[in-house]
C-alpha cells in the first residue's frame, strides 16, 4: 500500500512536469513564504486536541463538533481560494 505522502508526492511531481515553469515558481514562492511566516509551527498536529467547535454546514445550520464526535471522527477540511 502506498502511503499518502509518497502519492501526493507523485502528484505533485506529475502536476511540477506539465504545469508552467512561472506557475511552479509562484506556487513554490507562495509555499516559501507560508514557511517562512512561522505559520507552521502554530499548527495542529497529528495525535493535538482540537477545542470543542461550532460551524455552519453547507446548508447554513450550525453544527457542534461534541455532536459529530459522538459518532465518530472527524475531519476538518479548509478550502483556500477566491469565491
Amino acid at each position: 500500500m502506498t502511503s499518502l505522502q509518497t502519492t501526493l508526492d507523485d502528484i505533485r511531481v506529475a502536476f511540477e512536469k506539465k504545469a508552467p515553469p512561472e506557475a511552479v515558481a509562484i506556487i513554490h514562492a507562495a509555499a516559501e513564504k507560508l514557511r517562512a511566516s512561522g505559520l507552521l509551527e502554530r499548527t495542529k498536529r497529528v495525535g493535538d486536541a482540537m477545542p470543542s467547535f461550532e460551524l455552519n454546514d453547507s446548508e447554513g445550520d450550525a453544527t457542534r463538533s461534541d455532536e459529530l464526535l459522538g459518532s465518530g471522527p472527524i475531519v476538518l477540511s479548509f478550502f483556500r481560494g477566491f469565491w
